[in-house]
């Protein structure tokens, strides 16, 4: 399993405290055998599930041009029509992706093109399902010019987990699709701001593959 170099620092500390912990219970209790043994198993599992978060999936990515992909591995919560006023300032249709814990993490760039906005935001930890978390929460902003001159806005947002979104792109780069631009610790949400015409594939509740999932096509 290929971890992700975001999770090393984790897993580093991690272990120490674990181990640091399984030790000193062992030490602390009863010559019993089997409830050490126990200890030790659940010790392990811990570190297995924090190590999982990180995983990078193995993936063939194949760019798909006038089509939008998922940004992230989730479920659609939100495909709605609302006012883009942050960058975009203009009606928008959003399309919302929910990462639980159990999910990859990796952030994938939708569409090719420019980045023409990039924007940190500070804020609240709400459960990134939550209607509001899309201008509450701790998030990240990025406008993407894209091939054929339509913009659209793409949003990190931390959930209630979540203390870390991580970035990598910057204003006047070019990235293509299905390029990672970022990840998002411990639960957490992407949101599209596309264009109204933009023809809507995906329906709620559906379940979306980062980098694969055609959300839309551009129209």
């Amino acid at each position: 399993m290929k971890l992700h170099k975001e999770g090393f620092a984790t897993l580093i500390v991690a272990f120490i405290l674990l181990f640091g912990l399984t030790v000193g219970v062992i030490f602390v209790l009863p010559s019993i055998l089997w409830l050490k043994a126990i200890i030790i198993v659940f010790a392990l599992f811990i570190y297995y599930r924090i190590a999982y978060f990180f995983r990078v999936p193995k993936r063939e990515y194949i760019p798909l041009e006038g089509s939008i992909l998922s940004s992230a591995d989730g479920e659609i919560v939100a495909i709605e029509e609302v006012f883009e006023d942050e960058y975009l300032k203009q009606k928008c249709i959003q399309v919302s992706v929910f990462m639980s814990p159990s999910n990859v993490h990796v952030n994938w760039m939708p569409a090719s093109g420019l980045i023409t906005y990039y924007k940190y935001h500070q804020g609240k930890h709400l459960v990134a399902y939550h209607p509001k978390s899309s201008n509450l929460n701790e998030r990240t902003s990025l406008g993407l010019r894209l091939r054929n001159d339509q913009e659209i806005l793409i949003r990190q947002i931390a959930g209630l987990l979540a203390r870390r979104i991580v970035c990598y792109a910057s204003v006047r780069q070019t990235m293509n699709q299905t390029e990672e631009f970022g990840f998002i610790k411990f639960g957490s949400r992407v949101d599209l701001f596309l264009p109204l015409e933009t023809e809507i594939i995906v329906r709620l509740k559906d379940k979306v593959i980062g980098g694969q999932t055609v959300l839309a096509n551009l129209i």
